[in-house]
């Protein structure tokens, strides 16, 4: 039997220029620089509690592997998904990531699709995601010679609840006005593209060479709340992508989780975006876990329970035993 247990992590927040020093309503305290995101689940993320405190995500992965990450996951020596929020006060650097065809090609294991669940939005919050149809690379890079890049993307209103999917070779930024959680493939392979006069390198030639000019990025559709068992508990599947499935839960009550039956295994990750709860698995110590903070569920415990204090409502994320075809999603 595997030694592991639930992991409480903690949380690692990483200054930005574009970042700010209230990160409301999420955490309570303020910061002395801006902060731009609180990295949950990333290879330096450390773990809060019981014997692993004080080691890191890549370095417990490393040691337990697929006890941790599951049959799941392509690569069994790393943990595959990295979770965070993100606080963006001004405009983001215009990036691009590659998908996994780029990224093999440049010595990289895999490429970086994610996904944004819009957690609060201002009402003038908005992304900007994809060139405007018709826009050609050489047209791209000639505006940002010219300091107007952010004129040819696609500006999209977004609203609390919404989630978007950001295929790999996707030009995308976040304008202020909102709070993310961000749920991706475990890659830091990032192309700077524009940056607003900051001083900051950019990557102009690799970024262009991965622009994919059509992407199965935008708005998924959204779904209808399912209930699930009794006290009120609700559901809501927000995506299912070859990446990654993440769903939105809501409780009132204890909830069970029993994933025995799904196929090929795969590490949970629990953020929680409203209210707490206390995380209990047969034969290993709860865990209380606030808004703000991430659990994961190693991929050898099948099953679960989450009560929450009182109400709670919590993003859950793992990667699918069957890989489907990208979501159904619009640029409206």
């Amino acid at each position: 039997m595997s030694d592991l247990y639930p992991l409480l992590m903690q949380p690692l927040f990483d200054p930005r220029p574009w970042g700010t020093l209230d990160l409301s309503p999420i955490y309570s305290q303020r910061f002395a620089e801006k902060i731009g995101d609180s990295c949950l689940t990333g290879d330096h993320c450390k773990i809060q509690n019981g014997p692993l405190a004080g080691q890191s995500l890549a370095d417990v992965s490393s040691q337990y592997q697929r006890e941790l990450v599951g049959d799941a996951p392509a690569d069994g020596t790393r943990f595959p998904l990295l979770a965070k929020f993100l606080f963006p006060h001004e405009k983001l650097s215009v990036q691009v990531h590659p998908d996994d065809d780029d990224a093999r090609a440049i010595g990289q294991p895999w490429g970086k699709t994610e996904c944004w669940y819009v957690a609060h939005a201002t009402p003038s919050a908005e992304i900007g995601l994809g060139l405007k149809r018709g826009t050609t690379r050489a047209q791209f890079e000639k505006a940002v010679h010219e300091n107007r890049a952010e004129e040819l993307l696609n500006w999209i209103k977004v609203a609390e609840g919404d989630l978007i999917y950001v295929a790999g070779g996707t030009v995308h930024t976040l304008g202020p006005g909102s709070v993310i959680v961000e749920t991706q493939q475990q890659s830091d392979t990032t192309f700077r593209l524009y940056d607003y006069g900051r001083p900051r390198e950019l990557h102009l030639q690799d970024g262009l060479r991965v622009i994919k000019e059509q992407a199965a990025s935008g708005k998924v559709k959204p779904q209808a709340f399912s209930k699930a068992g009794r006290n009120g508990n609700r559901v809501l599947p927000l995506v299912e992508s070859p990446y990654f499935a993440v769903e939105r839960f809501a409780l009132h009550g204890g909830h069970e989780f029993n994933l025995a039956a799904n196929g090929k295994s795969s590490a949970q990750i629990l953020v929680a975006i409203a209210g707490s709860a206390i995380l209990q698995a047969a034969g290993h110590e709860p865990v209380k876990f606030d808004k703000g903070d991430a659990v994961v569920v190693p991929a050898s415990i099948q099953q679960f329970t989450v009560v929450p204090d009182a109400e709670v409502q919590f993003l859950r994320s793992y990667v699918p035993a069957k890989p489907g075809p990208p979501p159904e999603t619009s640029l409206d």
